[in-house]
């Protein structure tokens, strides 16, 4: 698959992010969706997941950076509410994903967009998810 195009929306997982962050192996693959942030949709446990993995392994120096970017996002921050985790838990159910995933998922889902992945927990087959 290309680099996103003028109306396709995607979102990248939070693999993505980290790879691309960390400058690791498959930053590369990831950089053309992360690098233009027009049509990026980035959710909240995503933000979650990245900061604290960051926080974690690579102490406050790319993780506050990471959160001024994030909070940035404005309207394209898209936060877990009532409607989407409905559709998170049908979604972890029928396509057997664990939680974040799940959610992940749904909010690709619900805005119409490409999901952007390494994460083997996702099946190829998914509908919407491009594996890198």
């Amino acid at each position: 698959m290309t680099a996103t195009t003028a109306s396709k929306l995607v979102v990248v997982d939070s693999s993505g992010w980290l790879e691309y962050l960390s400058e690791d192996t498959k930053a590369e693959l990831f950089a053309p969706y992360l690098k233009s942030t027009e049509n990026l949709l980035l959710p909240t446990i995503v933000v979650y997941e990245v900061y604290k993995t960051l926080l974690a392994k690579k102490g406050s120096v790319l993780a506050e950076p990471f959160a001024a970017y994030a909070s940035g996002f404005r309207d394209r921050l898209i936060p877990l509410d009532a409607s989407l985790s409905f559709l998170a838990a049908r979604l972890s159910i029928d396509k057997s994903l664990h939680m974040a995933d799940a959610i992940i998922y749904a909010t690709a889902q619900a805005h119409g967009a490409q999901l952007i992945t390494s994460d083997a927990h996702f099946d190829a087959n998914l509908p919407g998810v491009t594996l890198v």
